[in-house]
């Protein structure tokens, strides 16, 4: 991905409301099913760690991307955004 890309993802991601939680459960299968059944529906998502939580936002990203096969977008805080592209309901177009 490159940086042109990531930053539109950026500014598309501004205004989305957080919609997963990782908490003291941490990172379950069930967890990244749904995950990867709401990229599957949006394409972007954002995430939030908990403060109890034992992994840091960037550590969940790259745990989370991994498992559902995502791309992180952007870490801030305890909030990070993935993206990956749909097979049936593509809505997203990339800058080339």
């Amino acid at each position: 991905m490159t940086s042109k890309q990531r930053a539109y993802l950026r500014a598309l991601a501004h205004k989305l409301d957080t919609i997963f939680q990782v908490g003291k459960g941490g990172i379950g299968e069930n967890m990244c099913v749904q995950i990867s059944d709401a990229l599957e529906a949006r394409e972007l998502i954002k995430l939030r760690v908990l403060e109890n939580c034992d992994y840091n936002a960037r550590e969940a990203a790259e745990i989370i991307s991994e498992k559902v096969n995502a791309e992180v977008v952007q870490v801030i805080g305890t909030k990070f955004v993935l993206y990956r592209e749909s097979e049936d309901k593509k809505k997203i177009v990339l800058p080339s």
